[in-house]
């Protein structure tokens, strides 16, 4: 078993913040025991979910007046290619890689938040017992960013090819620069997209590649020692996750909880390996305001109460269970993302006392 985390409260990852510094003070004052990076996509386009990741990859082609990317596989990218897995193999390579994952590093210009986390921890010499860092998954990226042609970029096997092994990197540069400042590292793949996974509109999306594209990630983040994790904000085939080998299944319980309950054979197995279900009970949308802990509390309880009469053991539930908001607040109004975070510190503990942890 990797750990128990009993209630672990901790973020997906953007925040709505224009100051890094106020975003620094929210993630270590509520998620004192598994701060996050902040994204900031408020501070511009290069801090946008895809955009924030496709920093060093191969033929990009940002146009920030236009608020767009995409990728350019007219031109022949041989060279550039060649450089790009040169990198790729000197870092990763399982018989003779050095695991120097600088290639890919995010540099100040597209995450000001891991900066000012850096510097913040660094300064006052802390050594926490979780970081939870982030990456848009591979298929959340390629189905978004396009070619030239505005196509989506999935299609393109050998652009599809680079980017997982592109996103794999990012992950192991974070886990590297985060690990000296806390026991354990946490990264998460975060795939919105799989929520639409089996609509008409990616039919020709395969499980199995899916699953293969999380499986390398994760595979990555292991290589480092690193808890792995992904998070859907939506409805999607809960079980892909499972069979991909992941560490922490992250859902929104407080709008689609009902859907992980469907799975509970696969998340029976998940718990009983060792895995973890991070509950996104913390609305992320207007009716934060509305919420009391009392009222998220008896919501979780319900679905802890449906996942047991299913014949997994309550406690087993209780100590593989982390808190989240149900997504990222980037898009909230900044008052209503401190209610989140607020009322996720509130939860943590009222969980935690509720079960004697």
């Amino acid at each position: 078993m990797l750990f128990q985390p009993k209630f672990l409260a901790t973020g997906i990852g953007s925040m709505p913040f224009i100051d890094p510094e106020h975003a620094i003070d929210v993630s270590l004052l509520r998620m004192p025991q598994a701060p996050i990076w902040p994204q900031l996509p408020q501070l511009g386009f290069r801090e946008h979910m895809e955009i924030q990741y496709s920093e060093g990859m191969p033929c990009t082609v940002i146009d920030e007046e236009k608020g767009r990317m995409h990728f350019d596989t007219v031109k022949d990218y041989s060279e550039e290619f060649a450089v790009f897995y040169e990198a790729y193999m000197a870092a990763m390579d399982p018989d003779g890689g050095n695991g120097d994952c600088s290639a890919m590093a995010m540099s100040p210009e597209y995450s000001k938040g891991i900066y000012a986390l850096l510097k913040r921890l660094k300064a006052t010499e802390v050594h926490l017992p979780f970081i939870k860092v982030q990456t848009t998954g591979p298929c959340s990226f390629a189905l978004t960013i396009v070619d030239q042609d505005k196509r989506a970029i999935y299609y393109n096997e050998e652009f599809r090819d680079m980017i997982v092994k592109a996103l794999a990197m990012k992950c192991r540069w974070q886990i590297q620069k985060f690990k000296p400042l806390a026991e354990r590292i946490i990264c998460f793949i975060d795939e919105p997209i799989l929520s639409a996974f089996g609509s008409s509109t990616y039919v020709s999306v395969k499980r199995d590649d899916i699953v293969g594209l999380l499986a390398e990630m994760i595979s990555a983040i292991h290589s480092d020692s690193a808890v792995s994790g992904v998070h859907c904000c939506g409805n999607t085939e809960w079980s892909i996750l499972i069979d991909a080998g992941i560490d922490i299944v992250n859902f929104d319980a407080f709008e689609f909880g009902d859907t992980i309950l469907m799975y509970s054979d696969a998340v029976k197995k998940h718990l009983e390996r060792g895995g973890m279900l991070a509950w996104g009970i913390v609305p992320t949308s207007l009716k934060i305001r509305e919420q009391s802990i009392d009222g998220l509390v008896a919501r979780l309880e319900s679905m802890i109460d449906t996942l047991s009469a299913k014949g997994i053991d309550r406690y087993l539930i209780a100590q593989q269970a982390i808190l989240t908001p149900s997504c990222g607040t980037g898009s909230m109004e900044p008052q209503d993302a401190e209610k989140v975070f607020e009322m996720l510190a509130d939860l943590s503990l009222a969980m935690k006392k509720k079960y004697s942890f």
